[in-house]
């Protein structure tokens, strides 16, 4: 019997230490990009590019980099070749963000922009295929849920790193070469945890995963549709930041730090929502999206301190989106088909993300309220496909 006590206890720290391990390697990998992504507007028309180059880039690269993620789930799911996919994703995602140093014209700046989001693309369904083994022996909320704080740790920390080698070097080419450091970084983490678990199925030895059932494949697209609409409704922070600046609802110093606030927030709340999806089940998500969802209202319609608390809020919803969707995701399908289930899930995600961007970005200029009350009726208009997706999961 201790024998079988301890095996176990073995077993819980390796998958808790691999959990970790990708979590640094993320840590890393968020410092690179993301700082990188938080001056990739300027640098682009330093070089010359008009603001609808600068607008198509950065929309298209995320269209691009969320619909290839079917692609690559399938193919690591077909081939079993989950580590090799994913350091080929993070090889592309993270060593062209240094060559942005080396780019000349806007043309060569945009084409490597685009390829650190088809290098995302490619990595993300094969390694959160990976981490589900890990999640299945720490809990599925809390092992995505701590994965994502170190992530978020890093994306908070990226943008800060970059405005102070901007404020000392004022020099853009610079900046992104020094990001090799934290990609670098990135990359022999990735090796080490390659060495050290080479094989991550092997984790959840004897832990079966749920096996689906016809009624829970309509489970499945419920929830995707569902969590489609929430995407949709979710405000992309470019366009808060857009607005706190045109009509002065905080000064401008502070427009930065209201993103790492809602980072910050959302490293706290990831773990913490993680932990309670393994307690208390699905409709922790639901309780999540019903609180995240009034950053609207508080961002575009209320002053100074309300605008901030909407900023904690958004961030408590990313935080959920991050941890809670990946989880719910690993309990609803097989190990065989996690990595075309993350695929499917992240490219409807991204391209519901997108098209309500497009449709918030059109209803700012014609009425902020109409804006608000769109994201606010899309959101809320998830929440009976969410509970239709409890029905069906009881049921079965």
């Amino acid at each position: 019997m201790n024998n079988i006590v301890m095996k176990n206890d073995i077993s819980k720290n390796a998958a808790l230490k691999f959990i970790v391990m990708i979590g640094i390697v993320s840590f890393f990998a968020d410092i690179t990009y993301e700082g990188a992504r938080s001056i990739a507007g300027p640098f682009l028309a330093m070089l010359g590019a008009k603001a609808v180059v600068v607008g198509f880039v950065a929309g298209f690269g995320e269209l691009v980099g969320y619909g290839l993620r079917m692609v690559s789930g399938y193919l690591a799911d077909r081939t079993a070749r989950y580590w090799l996919i994913t350091m080929i994703g993070y090889a592309c995602n993270l060593l062209v963000v240094p060559l942005l140093a080396l780019a000349g014209h806007w043309w060569v700046a945009a084409t490597l922009l685009m390829v650190e989001r088809m290098g995302k693309a490619i990595r993300v369904p094969a390694r959160d295929a990976m981490l589900s083994h890990a999640g299945q022996i720490t809990g599925m909320g809390w092992g995505f849920g701590l994965h994502q704080a170190l992530d978020s740790a890093g994306g908070m920390l990226g943008p800060l790193i970059v405005a102070c080698v901007l404020y000392y070097k004022n020099s853009y080419q610079y900046t992104f070469a020094i990001l090799l450091i934290p990609a670098l970084l990135a990359l022999m983490t990735l090796v080490c945890a390659r060495w050290l678990y080479p094989n991550p199925q092997a984790l959840q030895a004897g832990k079966e995963s749920l096996r689906t059932k016809p009624n829970m494949k309509r489970s499945f697209w419920l929830y995707i549709i569902g969590a489609s609409f929430v995407a949709a409704g979710y405000a992309d922070f470019p366009l808060m930041a857009y607005h706190f600046g045109k009509v002065g609802t905080m000064p401008m110093i502070w427009i930065p730090i209201s993103y790492s606030l809602a980072m910050g927030v959302s490293i706290i709340t990831a773990p913490l929502l993680g932990a309670l999806y393994d307690r208390y089940g699905f409709s922790i998500l639901i309780y999540a999206t019903l609180l995240s969802c009034f950053f609207a209202p508080l961002v575009f319609l209320g002053t100074y301190p309300m605008a901030l608390l909407g900023m904690m809020l958004w961030g408590i919803g990313m935080g959920a989106h991050e941890s809670l969707m990946r989880a719910i995701i690993a309990n609803m399908t097989p190990i065989e088909k996690r990595g075309a289930a993350y695929g499917i899930f992240n490219m409807i995600y991204g391209i519901s993300w997108f098209l309500g961007s497009v449709i918030m970005g059109a209803l700012y200029d014609l009425s902020i309220p109409f804006l608000v009350i769109f994201s606010l009726a899309i959101q809320l208009g998830a929440i009976p496909l969410l509970l239709l997706v409890i029905q069906k999961r009881g049921s079965a």
